[in-house]
């Protein structure tokens, strides 16, 4: 089993290449978690397996995919050659589906994309949890409902009985330590955000700001930082401030 196929045709069949390396088993099932393109543009590589997804990441690649598809083909040109959505044919509900001898309990949650799949394999306590946990790596806000809504996802996620988590970005653990990263960087974020509206500043002043030291082993701070601003900083402001007639 599959969970997502990565952001191009080419490199959904590199993937395929290296599982064939490991394992001469079929690919039976292809799990996506969520509707970004890095997670999701690969799935052609697997047109002879079913591919699931929860209702919401389905909806969401129909609605937005071309567009993520375009965009990246601005990005990084040639190495989307031949790329093009297909939207997972499965709709997802949460539960537990078993796959041979594996339990695997799939969880939905909103905090990253909207539409957040989480897997625990209950039978070796792996957990697989999408861009819900990024590791030494900042996180992504494009389609957050929340930090907040993320932070309570994140509750839910480490509370689980999980042994080895694999994140969405960065590298495997068999502690907390994502966990603790991750809602240190929400916490100084929302804060960020909420004190910045509260005292009227611009979207540039908040983008000035520096990162913590807390965080400098975290790539790509800096950059997402001001993507974060740009995605979240108006909710901010709307709360802060109250509208002239009323």
């Amino acid at each position: 089993m599959v969970i997502d196929s990565g952001p191009s045709l080419r490199y959904g069949q590199a993937l395929r290449s290296a599982i064939g390396k490991v394992t001469d088993k079929p690919v039976v099932q292809v799990l996506i978690t969520h509707h970004h393109p890095d997670h999701a543009l690969g799935n052609q590589a697997f047109a002879d397996a079913p591919i699931a997804a929860l209702p919401g990441t389905n909806a969401q690649l129909a609605k937005e995919g071309d567009g993520l598809t375009e965009n990246m083909y601005r990005m990084v040109g040639d190495w989307m050659r031949g790329t093009q959505v297909r939207v997972p044919e499965q709709t997802l509900e949460p539960g537990v589906k078993r796959f041979g001898s594996h339990p695997l309990r799939l969880l939905a949650f909103t905090g990253h994309s909207g539409a957040d799949l989480a897997v625990l394999d209950e039978k070796t306590g792996v957990l697989f949890t999408g861009d819900l946990v990024f590791y030494q790596r900042a996180l992504t806000t494009p389609h957050s409902p929340g930090l907040l809504q993320w932070m309570e996802d994140l509750q839910q996620l480490q509370g689980l009985p999980w042994t080895l988590l694999v994140p969405g970005h960065g590298p495997v653990s068999q502690d907390r330590r994502p966990f603790e990263q991750m809602m240190d960087y929400l916490g100084w974020l929302d804060d960020l955000l909420r004190d910045s509206a509260a005292n009227g500043l611009e979207m540039n002043e908040v983008i000035a700001t520096p990162i913590p030291e807390r965080f400098a082993a975290v790539k790509m701070s800096k950059y997402e930082l001001i993507r974060s601003v740009s995605h979240l900083y108006p909710r901010y402001e709307q709360a802060a401030m109250a509208r002239v007639e009323q």
